[in-house]
């Protein structure tokens, strides 16, 4: 698979802007809409592992990609002119889907992944059937998409006329009204804990990165954050090696949450907290500290401790043995420690992946002419990390890193 173009062509994202017919207090751009929706799928996932159900988080992680494609293929038509489209012209709406696919096909020469993302967009058509195995899934990822839409509007609401969103809040009450059995969305609804803990991440979406800077797109941590886990994903289908659906899921979802510590201490900018030697390793015990205080007791305790697991020595790759995080080899994580028992994450594929967001988002600003001291320096000092030959976890980063620049 062309990872560095499909990575190229998937920030785009930061710059869709959305609900641009209101009033908006802050930017709401379509990356920020993905992290939150993965986030709540992944909030009222639990809940439903926690009565014992049945969840598929890799068919989940792959239907929030394929949902970014193919919004930033149709980023100017919106939802419900494309709901109309489907609903009154069925035969234009599948040559839509098929011309969307189409854009894709230069990027993505994984013939499996290509194929799971036809039979995605097939589903969504109702073309084709989801398998009763992942229909609970897929009701979990359609009440965090529509739930994350709401809580939009929510914030929205505070600065427009009534008259400008009733009909649209009407419409979104209705639809989560089929999702009303899901404990997860009862509980968000109600503005239980977990509501409570998605306002402590939802601050991550106020914060913008770079923020001494001024810098073209603007992206906020949480943006970032589904960013850096979306890169992990693709990235891990070209390590070499199969990846156990476990780890794929730790992956993805670690990277998803490696910045939660800044939703109670915000961003602290990489050159200060590198200011002294054991800075670093004071911030990070601060940051345990803090988040084991203000985050864990919102957290319910069938997830907080997986939580914990990713976003301590997040950069680590890493196995739990015995109860306990051990760091192992990108080998030894391969051949020994490749099965769901042992709970294995890619961290330093992780670190890669966010390494990357932050050039992109420097060396983007550079070429549109937004430029400063601080941008130049940390993308100067971030190639000189990657090396052409540098192999992290399987990949040659170093290639990665000129191949994604050379295509902006």
């Amino acid at each position: 698979m062309n990872s560095s173009r499909l990575i190229v062509k998937m920030f785009e994202a930061f710059s869709i802007e959305r609900w641009n017919d209101l009033i908006r207090p802050f930017d709401l751009v379509e990356m920020d809409k993905a992290a939150e929706k993965m986030v709540l799928a992944y909030i009222i996932g639990k809940y439903e592992e926690a009565a014992g159900k049945q969840i598929n988080w890799n068919w989940m992680i792959n239907a929030s990609l394929f949902d970014l494609f193919k919004k930033i293929a149709l980023c100017d038509i919106k939802a419900p002119v494309q709901d109309l489209i489907k609903a009154e012209y069925p035969d234009e709406f599948l040559r839509l889907n098929e011309w969307v696919l189409n854009q894709y096909k230069p990027f993505i020469d994984d013939k499996e992944f290509f194929s799971q993302f036809t039979i995605y967009i097939g589903q969504k058509a109702k073309s084709i059937p989801i398998p009763e195995k992942d229909l609970l899934t897929s009701k979990v990822y359609a009440a965090a998409h529509r739930y994350s839409t709401m809580r939009e509007l929510q914030m929205l609401k505070l600065v427009n006329e009534r008259d400008r969103y009733e009909k649209i809040e009407r419409e979104l009450n209705a639809s989560l009204s089929n999702y009303s059995e899901l404990r997860g969305l009862q509980l968000l609804l109600t503005k239980q804990r977990p509501f409570e803990f998605l306002l402590k991440i939802e601050q991550l979406r106020f914060q913008r990165r770079w923020n001494q800077t001024p810098r073209v797109p603007q992206t906020s941590v949480l943006g970032h954050c589904y960013f850096v886990a979306a890169i992990t994903a693709l990235l891990q289908k070209e390590c070499g090696v199969p990846l156990c659906a476990k780890r794929i899921y730790n992956n993805f979802f670690s990277a998803l949450f490696h910045d939660l510590p800044e939703a109670v201490t915000r961003d602290i900018i990489s050159p200060v907290k590198q200011a002294t030697d054991a800075l670093p390793q004071i911030v990070k015990r601060i940051e345990d500290e803090i988040v084991g205080r203000e985050l864990l007791p919102l957290m319910e305790d069938f997830y907080s401790g997986e939580l914990t697991y990713w976003t301590s020595d997040e950069f680590e790759n890493r196995v739990l043995l015995g109860g306990k995080a051990e760091a192992v080899s990108f080998e030894d994580l391969n051949q020994r420690w490749n099965s769901a028992e042992f709970s294995p994450v890619d961290g330093k594929l992780v670190r890669l992946a966010d390494h990357l967001s932050a050039f992109m988002e420097a060396d983007i600003s550079i070429k549109h002419g937004i430029t400063s001291g601080h941008l130049e320096g940390g993308r100067d000092n971030l190639l000189k990390n990657y090396p052409l030959g540098k192999m992290v976890n399987g990949i040659d980063s170093g290639a990665l890193f000129s191949e994604v620049s050379a295509r902006h």
